[in-house]
């Protein structure tokens, strides 16, 4: 049975030679000996009298020798007939001038791609879904995987290198909280020490005012404060190295994960990636809740009371303060601003509770304001600690703040972050809302049609403030179409002209004129219209609720339509005769 997979197989004639190699790690280790005589085989000055050679600093293109620092000074002085000489840095190692001893090939460059084990004149082309193996066409054909689910080898790296990479960040998150883990460990050994000689000190001034009558009983007392801390001690010591252990192993996973995630070779990579996804999921899930709290804490509950009457002083002893900590409200939510960001209009926001926090916490109410200064709004209430609000307005500073709750109350706010959203909006068109018949491409930038009827594709970005601008360039104009550029309602038509809903405000145009259009309503024919190469731009300014339209940068008449106001989309109605590509992300002209 493998160790890794946990697959069981069959020895044939071949013995251990019939099994599966591992090339990926082969891979590894021949990347890793490459590096090592790489740096085994530095330059060395030729002339050294010394015994290994100094590292060589230049090399003398005229002499063809290399030289040290020291023995470039005493042999080739920059004078005389050696004025004209042009040193250079040295190469890599002698007899590899320019330093490409690896005769220009990449790290795996000189490997052949692999074949199949069943088919040596066959490469890999394909992953078996259901083998969990790469295969080769001819082992389609043949029939034994005919049944199976078959994917693209390519695709399938891509997933499970995306698969891995996910599971090594939870692994990395833990990683990260481990070593601060440990800081507070070793603080809270510190502090125990500290905590037992303090108390140490008080009881024997205590005891020393009573020496006659507590000579004994200073003894025992000193006794119970000893093994306390010897206790508290050991216990934080068996967390201390526990903890180190699991984040040795964790780490070590993660930089084999790491090292196998930089392969180029997708079949070598799939032999292994879903046992190490599971044994990176399995890394994962050994942080179990509690593992990173400390066991004990750095206090000393114990009270001594040197009040008793004289007769009373053999029943002395330590009086236990360790009672029951009422709940009470969580604490001040700490804002992780290295994982808070912006992209376009949208923010996201991470947070996390204080170290060593004791009180429960049932969850979190995110507020955001409204991006103008005004009151706070609830946007999220739960569990999690990571959170992305879309839809928020473009060119704006938005200021956001948490606190925790639980059955006691809800707990103070968190310091305020403030994030500010991109001044223009970068978006492409909406494949999930498109009519059927929109083709889309060049990373859903560029659209046409399958019908020759007008079909209407909207923009993924939705505005009800700010200026913005965007222009569509025409790829292909065939037979004189009448594409419509413009901006609608989410519930727009999209099976006929954008414009002749009351959803959509357009401009339509052909090869000599335009028109402005909404609710079937033709106005502003306009002289000048589209061919190939044209670019025509749609101008937005919800700040004086108008919209104006260009063509080839010449403004198309006064704005097109006045008063509006809502949430609006960018949008084109084409038919196949039509191909246009988007261009967004541009300042206002």
């Amino acid at each position: 049975t493998c160790p890794q997979c946990h697959r069981s197989a069959s020895l044939d004639q071949r013995g251990l030679r019939g099994f599966q190699r591992n090339r990926l790690l082969e891979a590894i280790v021949q990347r890793y000996q490459q590096g090592r005589a790489a740096a085994a085989a530095a330059a060395k000055c030729q002339l050294c009298d010394r015994s290994p050679p100094e590292p060589a600093a230049v090399l003398c293109e005229q002499c063809e020798v290399l030289y040290c620092a020291a023995c470039q000074l005493r042999c080739h002085p920059a004078r005389g007939p050696f004025a004209k000489h042009r040193l250079v840095p040295p190469p890599s190692h002698p007899g590899a001038p320019g330093g490409g001893g690896d005769g220009g090939k990449g790290a795996g460059g000189g490997r052949k791609l692999p074949t199949c084990a069943e088919h040596d004149l066959e490469n890999y082309s394909m992953y078996c879904v259901s083998c969990r193996s790469p295969v080769c066409y001819q082992c389609l054909e043949e029939g034994k995987h005919g049944k199976h689910d078959v994917k693209p080898l390519g695709a399938m790296w891509k997933q499970h290198k995306a698969q891995l990479s996910q599971a090594l960040n939870g692994v990395s998150d833990k990683a990260k909280e481990a070593k601060e883990f440990l800081v507070q460990l070793k603080n809270l050994l510190q502090q125990i020490q500290e905590n037992g000689l303090d108390y140490e000190a008080c009881l024997v001034a205590q005891c020393d005012a009573l020496v006659d009558a507590l000579t004994r009983q200073k003894a025992k007392l000193l006794t119970k404060v000893t093994k306390e801390r010897e206790h508290k001690l050991k216990v934080v010591w068996d967390q201390i190295n526990h903890c180190t252990l699991k984040l040795r192993q964790s780490t070590g996973l993660m930089e084999y994960c790491l090292e196998v995630i930089k392969e180029n070779d997708p079949s070598g990579f799939l032999q292994i990636s879903d046992a190490l996804i599971k044994r990176v999921q399995v890394s994962q899930e050994q942080w179990v809740k509690g593992a990173l709290e400390p066991k004990v804490s750095a206090e000393f509950d114990l009270t001594l009371d040197s009040e008793p009457l004289l007769q009373s002083i053999h029943q002395l002893d330590f009086i236990q303060m360790k009672c029951r900590v009422p709940v009470t409200v969580p604490p001040v939510p700490l804002l992780q601003l290295e994982k808070c960001c912006t992209r376009n209009n949208s923010v996201t926001l991470a947070w996390r509770m204080p170290p060593l926090t004791h009180n429960p916490v049932e969850g979190y109410i995110l507020e955001l304001d409204d991006g103008d200064g005004g009151q706070f709004r609830e946007v999220y209430v739960g569990k999690e600690t990571l959170c992305t609000i879309d839809g928020l307005h473009f060119n704006s500073t938005y200021n956001a703040r948490v606190k925790a709750f639980n059955s006691s109350g809800v707990g103070p706010y968190s310091k305020m972050v403030i994030l500010q959203t991109s001044d223009v909006a970068w978006f492409t068109f909406d494949p999930s809302s498109a009519h059927r018949d929109i083709v889309l491409s060049n990373d859903n930038q560029t659209a046409t049609c399958n019908s020759y009827d007008d079909r209407v594709v909207l923009g993924t970005a939705a505005f009800s403030k700010g200026v913005h601008y965007w222009e569509l360039h025409v790829d292909r104009y065939d037979n004189h179409p009448d594409p419509a550029f413009g901006i609608a309602r989410i519930n727009v038509v999209k099976d006929m002209m954008l414009g002749k809903d009351d959803k959509a405000w357009a401009m339509y145009v052909d090869n000599n004129r335009s028109w402005f259009m909404h609710c079937n309503s033709h106005t502003n024919r306009t002289e000048g219209g589209v061919s190939k190469g044209a670019t025509v731009g749609v101008l937005l300014d919800l700040n004086k609720h108008n919209l104006t339209f260009y063509i080839n940068g010449q403004q198309q008449g006064p704005p097109a339509f006045e008063n509006i106001e809502g949430v609006f989309m960018p949008a084109l109605s084409l038919n196949r005769n039509v191909q246009v590509t988007l261009h967004t992300g541009l300042e206002v002209p």
